[in-house]
């Protein structure tokens, strides 16, 4: 609790903090403005995820749409086949005077279907590019979602090296801070 409103710590968090007081210049004063940066990083990869993936949500949903708009012209042009087909059938038992005019709407059918045709394949491509960017977006998630996890890991080893005092697990929450970066590099880089 502060002055100010209320706060959540870890348990780690109180630790450093009473830690840096005591000696601002040292190993823990090191450790506190670390712990800071990787939080501060962190907290940026986690909101760019969460961005990806609701990108990734916003995609798939217009792929959704898409594809039921194709649904919709494919059932549309089945009924103009019913209308083709039925236009046939009239010409074949209608009186000579009468076949013209069904054979005419049969072939007006069929130039309709082409158009009803080609509209929902093009309404399928679309879902199909929609529904492929929606899976890169969950990849790029993925990739801040890792990023994240590695600095969280890192945070929670400068804790661990505060209270034991060994320099050698300092490096090593250097280390996991420059992996996670280096995965958030490659998210914000689409690889």
């Amino acid at each position: 609790m502060s002055d100010h409103g209320f706060h959540v710590h870890g348990p780690h968090d109180h630790e450093l903090e009473h830690a840096a007081h005591a000696d601002p210049g040292g190993m823990a004063g090191q450790l506190a403005v670390v712990t800071a940066i990787l939080a501060t990083v962190g907290a940026l990869f986690s909101y760019m995820g969460g961005a990806a993936q609701a990108n990734a949500v916003l995609d798939k949903n217009t792929a959704a749409i898409k594809k039921t708009e194709a649904s919709d012209q494919w059932n549309y042009y089945q009924a103009k086949s019913s209308k083709q087909s039925l236009a046939e059938l009239a010409a074949l038992l209608v009186p000579e005077d009468k076949r013209a005019d069904y054979t005419q709407q049969a072939q007006r059918y069929k130039n309709e279907k082409e158009e009803i045709k080609s509209k929902a394949e093009a309404l399928e491509q679309e879902s199909k590019d929609w529904d492929d960017r929606s899976e890169q977006q969950l990849h790029i998630h993925h990739r801040w979602a890792q990023a994240t996890t590695v600095l969280q890991v890192a945070i929670a080893m400068a804790a661990i090296a505060m209270l034991t005092r060994r320099r050698w697990l300092e490096w090593a929450t250097i280390g996991g801070g420059v992996l996670g970066a280096a995965i958030g590099v490659a998210a914000l880089l689409h690889l």
